[in-house]
Order: C-alpha cells, then sequence, then structure tokens
C-alpha cells in the first residue's frame, strides 16, 4: 500500500515557505543590480571602457569571489569594491550607487564626472574609501558623509566643489587620508580636521597640502582669515583719486603762495610811497 501522498496544498504552503527564507540574498543581489543599471545609465563611456556592463551581466554581477564587469570587485556574492579610474567617463554619479550596500571601496577618479556629490552615499555604511578626485563634480560636499562611520579615505581634490568643509568629517576618527585641495571652498577649516585630539599641542591631524588651493578657505593649517582684498577697478580709482587730490591740493597751495607773495610785495611797495610822501621834520 503506497503512503499517502501530502496534499497539493501542503506542498504550496511549502514552496511558499522555501521561498520566504530567500528575501535576503535575493533582495541582496537585486540591491547590486539597481546600483550598476542606474549607475551605468547615467555614465557616458567615449571608449567602450564599460563594454560588459550589460543588463544579462547585471541579473548577476558576482558568482561567489569573481566577477566579469569592468572595475567590479566581489566578496561573497556582493559586490565591494567599484574601480572605474581614469577611463574618460562622463556624466553624474547616480544616487543609486548607494544600493551597493555592502560596498567598501568607491574609486572614480581621474575621469570627466559632473554633478553633484550625492548625499546618498551616506548609505554606504561599510564604506571606508571614496575617491572622486580630478573630475568636475560641483556643488558642496555632503555633511551626510559623517555618517559612513568607517571612512578612511576621502579624496575630492581637483573639482569645482564650492560651501565650506561641513564640521561633521571632524567627526570621522578613523578618517586617516583627506584632500578637498584646489576646488572652490570657501570659510574656515573645521577644528577637527585641523587639530589631532589627544596629541601635543599644536600637531595638525591635515597639514596645508590637503587644503591649498581654495581661495576663500582659510584658518589653521593655512593662514588666517585676511581682509577682503579690493578689486582691481578699485584699487585704480583709488589711485587716479588719489593722484587728482594731490594735485588739486598742490595747486591750491601754490595759488595761496602767490597770493601771500603778492600781498606782502604789494605792501611793501605801499609803505614805501607813504614814507615819500610824508614831510620832513
Amino acid at each position: 500500500m503506497e503512503p499517502p501522498r501530502p496534499p497539493l496544498l501542503c506542498v504550496g504552503l511549502l514552496l511558499l515557505l522555501v521561498e520566504l527564507l530567500q528575501p535576503p540574498r535575493t533582495l541582496a543581489e537585486s540591491d547590486d543590480q539597481a546600483c550598476l543599471s542606474n549607475l551605468r545609465r547615467s555614465l557616458t563611456d567615449p571608449n567602450g571602457s564599460l563594454r560588459n556592463w550589460t543588463r544579462a551581466n547585471f541579473a548577476a554581477p558576482c558568482n561567489g569571489f569573481t566577477s566579469y564587469l569592468q572595475g567590479v570587485t566581489c566578496n561573497n556574492g556582493r559586490i565591494y569594491k567599484l574601480s572605474l579610474s581614469g577611463l574618460a567617463l562622463g556624466g553624474a554619479i547616480s544616487p543609486y550607487v548607494s544600493n551597493c550596500t555592502n560596498l567598501q571601496s568607491l574609486d572614480l577618479s581621474s575621469n570627466q564626472l559632473s554633478g553633484p556629490v550625492p548625499p546618498e552615499l551616506s548609505a554606504l555604511l561599510n564604506l571606508a574609501v571614496l575617491n572622486l578626485s580630478s573630475n568636475r563634480l560641483t556643488g558642496p560636499i555632503p555633511p551626510q558623509l559623517a555618517l559612513c562611520a568607517y571612512l578612511n579615505v576621502i579624496d575630492l581634490h581637483a573639482n569645482l566643489l564650492s560651501g565650506p568643509i561641513p564640521d561633521q568629517l571632524g567627526l570621522l576618527v578613523r578618517l586617516s587620508t583627506f584632500d578637498v585641495s584646489y576646488n572652490r571652498l570657501e570659510g574656515p577649516i573645521p577644528v577637527l580636521l585641523a587639530n589631532r585630539s589627544g596629541m601635543a599641542a599644536g600637531l595638525p591631524r591635515f597639514n596645508a597640502s590637503s587644503f591649498i588651493g581654495n581661495r576663500d578657505l582659510y584658518g589653521y593649517p593655512l593662514p588666517p582669515m585676511r581682509g577682503r582684498g579690493l578689486s582691481v577697478l578699485a584699487i585704480v580709482g583709488i589711485g587716479l583719486g588719489s593722484g587728482l587730490l594731490s594735485l588739486v591740493l598742490s595747486f591750491t597751495a601754490v595759488c595761496i603762495w602767490l597770493r601771500v607773495t603778492e600781498q606782502a610785495a604789494m605792501m611793501t611797495n605801499d609803505e614805501g610811497k607813504v614814507s615819500h610822501l610824508m614831510p620832513d621834520y
């Protein structure tokens, strides 16, 4: 006698239970897929360096520790490193990069990227290296980057970033490399980035090379704030005005001197005439 078969309902429930046990892995893969596909759409690739960044490869970007995608490094089935440096890539940085939640290193340096640094990068809680240097990025440095508590490297030099350096970045205690030189930043350098707490007083946490090339940035280890410089037109105007004033004063002084001399001469002549007309006694 055959053993009773489980009802189809039970089989269905069992399969559903198996499906429900899968979401963490499936969701992670879906996150990486969304990260790569959206990043690819936001980039221009004139040299064809990302030719293997295709929809078919996005569906399974990692095979354990292996990836066949340009610049992608995997660890245990998840993307943990994106390195696309020096590929002449244009376009913008997609905020969907934050979907690569296991990412520990993001290097998009030495390209032609424009637009802002996405504040959504703050969702990359495992990020240790952020290198976006030598691009054309604009706008402020997002203070939300301070939420990436494991950041060791922030390299944003040689861009067009503006505004102040967020004070919050000084709270990144693991930060060992920080470079925002040659941008358009302004305002004071945050104290927590200028001084290393717990060490000898006056010892800089980051030296001046991390901050140079920002005309309106000031404070230790750069020189203190200077008075606002005068424009060229203002300097020329002041020079011309001073010269004209000196000329007027000199002319006035000469006129007064001539007048006084003339009056003195007249008085001398008058005295001579009077003495000549006075009778002798």
